[in-house]
């Protein structure tokens, strides 16, 4: 073959790889909640905040529908349905502080089969449900999906069961263990690591621990060039961002590189950091898709 012939046939390819990566990103993500909690004030969520930062706040819980071409993706799963519509219901399935203190607003049509029906899909029709970590707030519908692939953090896993003790080990506490007890027998993709989801960089798994043992969060390349972290309880909200840490972390210092870390691929990668618990942020770019 001659030189031009192939050089022509590289290009060929290179560019038949090109297209084939771009088609692989992510199309879309959709930022929706399992309801609010609140209002109540920030310092039970920060107690490290200065006094003339003090407010009342009522904070979304973050879900995320990812439209991938490989398949649909679920990025944590809410509040479990039991606690939907009043405080009895929520009192006769959380332990009754976690009810008074966080006054979930969660409608049965809040949980994310509904936010799913909503959108046009159904359960079944998910491919992967990632979970960032086992707090009731992010974990608590995982037995709606029996037939997923359930990427977590091994370690994540484990915390589900048995908790750090000073997070509490009652059935009930910040890990509900009846989230989890009808799903010992799924299909779990158990990480201890960062993990490349398809294979082509458009959905990377982070680990990002210290809020517990096993966080985890994503960064999304979508086809439109965007590059969008979901951080979830790695960055609860501005006020985070902005130096101050959250509670209910098992380790601070682990929590501050987490953060860090997400902050510098902001700032090298041109990333845009969407935090799941900011009432600002969610009011601005919150309930609709993003491309």
């Amino acid at each position: 073959m001659k030189k031009s012939g192939i050089a022509a046939a590289l290009l060929g390819m290179a560019m038949l790889a090109g297209s084939s990566m771009a088609s692989a990103q992510v199309k879309q993500v959709y930022w929706t909640t399992s309801g609010k909690f609140g209002p109540f004030p920030i310092t039970g969520l920060i107690p490290s905040l200065p006094k003339e930062k003090m407010r009342d706040v009522t904070i979304p819980v973050s879900m995320w529908v990812i439209d991938h071409p490989k398949g649909l993706v679920v990025f944590d799963t809410g509040n479990n349905v039991a606690i939907s519509d009043g405080a009895d219901n929520c009192k006769k399935y959380w332990a009754a502080g976690n009810c008074d203190f966080l006054k979930p607003s969660q409608t049965r049509d809040d949980v994310i089969d509904r936010q799913l029906q909503k959108l046009g899909y159904s359960t079944d029709k998910v491919k992967v449900v990632v979970t960032s970590h086992t707090h009731l707030d992010h974990g608590g519908n995982i037995e709606m999906f029996p037939n997923a692939i359930h990427v977590l953090q091994k370690k994540e896993l484990y915390q589900g069961w048995w908790p750090e003790k000073f997070q509490g080990r009652a059935p009930n506490g910040s890990f509900v263990v009846a989230d989890l007890d009808n799903a010992r027998d799924f299909n779990y993709l158990e990480l201890d690591g960062d993990y490349d989801l398809f294979g082509d960089g458009s959905i990377m798994v982070l680990t990002t621990p210290g809020h517990t043992l096993g966080h985890q969060s994503l960064k999304l390349k979508m086809a439109s060039g965007r590059t969008i972290i979901i951080a979830q309880d790695a960055i609860w909200m501005q006020e985070n961002l902005d130096g101050a840490p959250a509670g209910l972390n098992y380790s601070v210092l682990d929590y501050f590189k987490s953060l860090n870390r997400l902050k510098f691929m902001r700032d090298l990668e041109g990333a845009e950091i969407l935090m799941p618990h900011d009432q600002d942020q969610y009011a601005k770019m919150g309930a609709r898709w993003h491309k």
